[in-house]
């Protein structure tokens, strides 16, 4: 039986991707960071308000069991003039549903472009680079870049105290969960 080929050095690796816009921004997003994509409504209607000094990007909070998601404006993190997204992306292994406006396409990246220099302050934590679609320079988000360590500890300081009534809403919001789209299924 013959072994397959070796894999050439410097083959592209393709990665599935998501497109998706916040104001008359595109980004693009790893599928596979993606755990589940919900409408915006339906993750803040169990959600509660927070308010964290300085980080006014995050204005809500949902407790799914054990662990605590916070909201995050996309159009804030990124300074951008656009209303509260309508979709919200779980993120993988992060603590953050990012909201955004909508969802573009999904499609495959094969290079990604290191950052230039002139991406040189908090932008850096941000991105994970550059990627060229259709013609169009797309900048690949980092999960992890939307909320630092920092801002994860002022956040969880701002948390109040977990009460029973609200226990019940969590339960009913992890039930509520299986009937949303869950995007790691689909593209993984």
């Amino acid at each position: 039986m013959p072994s397959p080929a070796p894999e050439k050095p410097g083959a592209l690796r393709a990665e599935q991707i998501i497109l998706f816009r916040i104001g008359e921004q595109l980004f693009a997003l790893s599928s596979s960071s993606v755990q589940e994509v919900r409408g915006a409504d339906s993750l803040s209607g169990g959600a509660r308000e927070i308010t964290a000094p300085g980080i006014e990007k995050v204005r809500q909070f949902v407790r799914r069991g054990p662990n605590t998601l916070f909201l995050v404006n996309g159009a804030g993190h990124f300074g951008l003039p656009a209303p509260v997204g309508i979709l919200a992306f779980v993120l993988r292994n992060t603590r953050t549903a990012l909201l955004v406006d909508g969802i573009e396409r999904m499609t495959t990246m094969t290079r990604l472009q290191a950052l230039p220099l002139s991406f040189c302050h908090e932008e850096r934590q941000w991105y994970r680079g550059l990627t060229a679609l259709d013609q169009t320079v797309v900048p690949v988000v980092r999960p992890e870049g939307f909320l630092s360590d920092k801002e994860l500890m002022m956040l969880d300081a701002a948390l109040p105290p977990r009460d029973a009534s609200r226990e019940e809403t969590d339960i009913e919001l992890e039930a509520e969960a299986s009937t949303d789209t869950n995007v790691g299924r689909e593209l993984n």
